[in-house]
């Protein structure tokens, strides 16, 4: 699926799209505790990661096939102990990927019934308590990340009767 596949430059744009990344915070410190930063920055980045086809296909919750139309599709989701730190971090360094990532949780919504607790290659396990969704959703929300369907995201969380200008309240 790549075009002109050569091994050397596909590594040396790998390189560059993760140095892109790791550049979006800069630090000071030793060599030792940049180091120790960017490796934690680095793990942070690697899920949730995109789970569509090349064609933008991918198997929802009800494990029938979708397309996304107008964003990028992901999984991975360990929303119980990511929603306090990573999803704060990736309103600030990552606003479209945090966009895409709502609207993923909104059609597993949609596809499944229900938000995910904690959602793994586009299957719910129902291995944690909770939805911490909701959280990721209102984060970005308050922040002023909202490409998004609101009303739709309203309906997810629609069993607390509050709308969701409230329920995301700071």
């Amino acid at each position: 699926e790549i075009p002109g596949w050569n091994f050397d430059t596909i590594k040396s744009s790998s390189e560059k799209l993760w140095t892109d990344e790791l550049k979006k915070i800069s630090v000071q410190g030793t060599e030792k505790e940049k180091t120790i930063f960017y490796t934690a920055l680095y793990h942070s980045l690697l899920a949730p990661n995109t789970f569509m086809d090349i064609d933008r296909q991918y198997r929802g919750t009800d494990l029938k096939i979708h397309k996304a139309e107008d964003f990028t599709n992901y999984t991975v989701f360990s929303l119980w102990d990511t929603y306090r730190a990573t999803h704060p971090l990736f309103t600030i360094i990552e606003q479209k990927r945090t966009e895409d990532f709502i609207k993923t949780l909104i059609h597993q919504y949609e596809n499944g019934g229900h938000l995910p607790m904690w959602e793994l290659a586009g299957n719910y396990t129902a291995c944690m308590i909770g939805y911490h969704s909701i959280p990721v959703i209102c984060d970005a929300y308050v922040k002023g990340i909202r490409n998004f369907d609101v009303e739709e995201a309203y309906q997810a969380v629609s069993y607390t009767h509050l709308t969701l200008p409230t329920i995301c309240s700071v």
